[in-house]
């Protein structure tokens, strides 16, 4: 029985800081080697309930399950034991027994099946999960020892499988081809802990008798470490005193060389290591060039590192992929080589300019990364957003660390993806897109909820235009539904059109308006003269008075904005118009339709192409860290790219709640405006009026809450903001290699289509200017400037 005392977290029902219940099945025990598992199940415990399931430990008169709670993660490792002799048949049997009891109780959250081993899904499959992960971390099959059925369980994991993780990138080249959805994770670094060994502190016991210089290992002594290489390197130089850390598996101690100047300390804890590498001079990766070690990518490589110590390691494929151009990392195939390298990296770490190199590329690499880049790729399949997978991995290195591109472009959104589009497509540039979401289409962005339903994860989005050319390019990459936008504004228990109209009036007043004339004279009698019109509040007075204002634009203002109309400028309210005729359509553009299969859709075609690499889950910093590019097109906020030299732009930003309801439909258009100040949301929105979906008895819909915090949605407008902003754009025009395009990156409420509009006139006047410049770009492109 397992003793639910020592796991009082997993046992809790309802608690509020779990997003659900992580599984992860492990060939590792905890408390072995501190490495991949434990980095990321550490992490993923501040959120989820982890229970880390060992493999058994034989000899019990029962089937039985020990716990303990991991006091500095919080992470339940629950270890089965069973008794001697059981069949493969039995074991199983009793392992799934044991499992089903642990599950039973768990709370009514998701579920996430996570395997570093395939050997544990005989017994586990069974249990329902929102996601499935495999994390291969090594290619275990060709480990000593692998038992036959691994690969066939192997396959059929990821076959199962939602997500799979490799770690490192030749296995990702190994996998990618076997699944739909395989990211590349290679051995990252927690090196704030390791930078502690730069720093002086104290000598372990058993290290501190040890004469130097100190060339140093720790991690396992099993079949992948180079037995003969480091007798070799150990008679060569007598002087030099070899250190190995780390606990002896699957061969035996007899195998290892004994040398007076070898000194073999055990395993040690992770907390320790920084202590013995602040007495190495050189760390080193004496790998055999086996099967083993075949997609190795060496967890430590980047811990030494930030530990300050040069390395020394054989040609390790990622190792080399990696870390081959960098000065404090020398690689050596054969003794000789290898010895040489030593010597040469005991001559460097008596220097520290390499260092600089080495801290900036441990900016791009971190667990914490890892981790979130992890978590968006998993929240992503749990919401049920299958329908549109990221396009590229956040892998946390590309294939070669010297890539280098023509154009990064930051965010996915309209103003990224059109810009990313052009100059692939029409100027031939190779074009580097990011994004810190787990998706493309920005604030664009849809997905099919539980119900079936495409929803618009932040808030609708109604696509309409003017512009013949904007409609004709996004036709490119999307058929349209038509639809004209009718919004309603609930008034006590009156539903009436918005904006304004005769309608309106009528069913508001109890009147019998027949025409345009009478409209416009009963709004003229109601109406106020303002002498300058200033404000938001003075643009609705002078058209129709203080009753209608406070009756629809006050209070939905005030929610809004936080703020008074009177304290915004005429622009806000100035585009809601008010109308004499009956036309309710909230939009009278020539040009209006939805996108036939979602606006994510629409996005994915837009950045399909062969010189797009699009990289999700990752910050502009982390790209900038990690890749190479001539020129920047940046579509975040602008006072972010300059570190908010001049202070923050003020924002508001907004809360989505998504509701799914068991009828047909909930309202009879798809927004319904709340004006009043009572209702803390200011609209409701019902999917399925956009989408034309005839989901029988459910439907979806959204309250949207205005928020001061959270993400940036709408630049208020007021003049001290708009100063502001115009330092930071002066800032910005002496960038001449980097473009600002976008609401965020110009300080502007743009519809979806100026953004557009925006987008492709940017483009223009930089490809006219890389003619000028005599840049290469396309014959079409050329073309097309010449002609503007």
């Amino acid at each position: 029985m397992i003793d639910k005392r020592t796991a009082p977290l997993f046992f809790t029902e309802g608690a509020e800081r779990i997003k659900g219940t992580l599984l992860c099945f492990s060939h590792l025990r905890w408390n072995f080697v501190f490495q991949r598992p434990q980095h990321l199940m550490s992490r993923f415990a501040r959120d989820w309930t982890v229970l880390y399931w060992e493999e058994p430990i034989y000899g019990a008169a029962a089937p039985e399950l020990q716990s303990s709670m991991c006091e500095d993660s919080g992470v339940i490792v629950v270890t089965p034991h069973l008794p001697d002799g059981l069949s493969p048949v039995e074991q199983t049997s009793a392992l799934r027994s044991l499992l089903n009891e642990a599950v039973g109780s768990r709370p009514a959250t998701p579920v996430l099946r996570w395997y570093y081993t395939p050997m544990m899904l005989p017994f586990s499959e069974h249990v329902g999960a929102d996601c499935v992960v495999y994390d291969c971390m090594d290619e275990l099959a060709n480990f000593k020892g692998a038992p036959p059925e691994l690969l066939p369980l192997e396959a059929r994991l990821i076959d199962q499988a939602d997500l799979v993780f490799t770690g490192g990138y030749s296995l990702y080249e190994a996998k990618r081809d076997r699944h739909r959805s395989v990211h590349p994770f290679p051995s990252s670094v927690d090196a704030a802990h390791f930078m502690a060994a730069r720093s002086a502190g104290a000598e372990p016991a058993d290290q501190s008798s040890i004469p130097g210089p100190r060339l140093g290992f720790y991690g396992v002594v099993d079949e992948r470490m180079g037995l003969a290489l480091l007798a070799e390197v150990a008679d060569a130089r007598p002087a030099w005193s070899l250190v190995i850390v780390g606990p002896v598996v699957k061969i035996s101690e007899s195998d290892l060389p004994r040398r007076p100047n070898l000194h073999y300390l055990g395993g040690k804890q992770y907390a320790e290591l920084p202590d013995y590498l602040r007495g190495w001079d050189v760390a080193l990766m004496p790998f055999a060039i086996n099967d083993a070690t075949r997609f190795i990518s060496p967890t430590k490589t980047p811990e030494y590192l930030a530990a300050g110590c040069p390395v020394v390691s054989t040609p390790i494929t990622d190792v080399v992929r990696h870390y081959g151009d960098v000065e404090a990392v020398k690689i050596a195939g054969s003794a000789g080589d290898f010895i040489a390298a030593c010597d040469a990296a005991l001559a460097l770490s008596k220097q520290s300019d390499w260092l600089v190199q080495v801290d900036g590329m441990l900016k791009a690499i971190s667990w914490d990364r890892s981790f979130k880049s992890m978590s968006n790729l998993i929240e992503t399949e749990i919401a049920g957003r299958k329908s549109s997978r990221p396009i590229a991995s956040p892998a946390i290195w590309p294939a070669e660390r010297a890539k280098s591109y023509d154009v990064m472009v930051v965010g996915a959104g309209f103003a990224g993806a059109v810009m990313a589009e052009r100059l692939a497509a029409d100027a031939g540039k190779r074009v580097l897109v990011v994004d810190r979401r787990p998706h493309v289409a920005g604030n664009a962005y849809d997905r099919l909820d539980d119900a079936g339903v495409l929803i618009h994860q932040y808030g609708p989005h109604i696509f309409h235009t003017n512009s013949a050319d904007v409609f004709a390019y996004l036709s490119r990459f999307t058929g349209w539904r038509d639809y004209e936008h009718r919004v309603l504004a609930s008034v006590g228990d009156t539903l009436v059109p918005m904006p304004i109209n005769r309608t309106t009036l009528n069913l508001l007043y109890g009147l019998d308006l027949r025409t345009e004339e009478e409209a416009a004279a009963f709004l003229a009698a109601r109406a106020e003269p303002v002498d300058v019109i200033e404000t938001s509040e003075d643009v609705v007075i002078a058209a129709v008075g203080r009753d209608l204002y406070e009756t629809f634009f006050q209070g939905y203002t005030r929610k809004q904005w936080g703020m008074d109309p009177s304290e915004l400028d005429k622009s806000v309210t100035s585009r809601v118009p008010t109308r004499t005729n009956t036309d309710d359509r909230y939009f009278t553009d020539t040009f209006q339709a939805m996108p036939a299969e979602g606006y994510t859709k629409m996005f994915e075609r837009m950045l399909d192409h062969a010189n797009i690499e699009v990289v999700l889950g990752m910050d502009f910093a982390e790209a900038q860290a990690a890749y190479g590019y001539d020129h920047l097109v940046f579509t975040g906020p602008i006072d972010e790219y300059f570190d908010y030299r001049y202070g923050k732009l003020p924002y508001r930003s907004l809360e989505f709640r998504h509701a799914t309801l068991e009828v047909d439909q909930h309202q009879p258009v798809a927004v319904v405006n709340y004006p009043s100040q009572d209702v803390p949301y200011t609209r409701v929105t019902e999917y399925k009026h956009l989408t034309g979906q005839a989901a029988a008895g459910r439907t979806s819909i959204t309250h949207e809450y205005p928020s001061a915090e959270g993400d940036p949605y709408y630049p208020i407008p007021r003049p001290e903001n708009q100063a502001l902003f115009k330092r930071y754009e002066a800032l910005a025009l002496a960038e001449p290699d980097v473009s600002f395009v976008g609401r965020l990156a110009t300080y502007r409420y743009y519809n979806m289509d100026q953004v557009v509009g925006q987008a492709l006139a940017t483009y223009r006047r930089l490809a006219a200017r890389w003619l000028e410049d005599r840049k290469p770009i396309s014959a079409e492109s050329a073309s097309a400037v010449q002609a503007a």
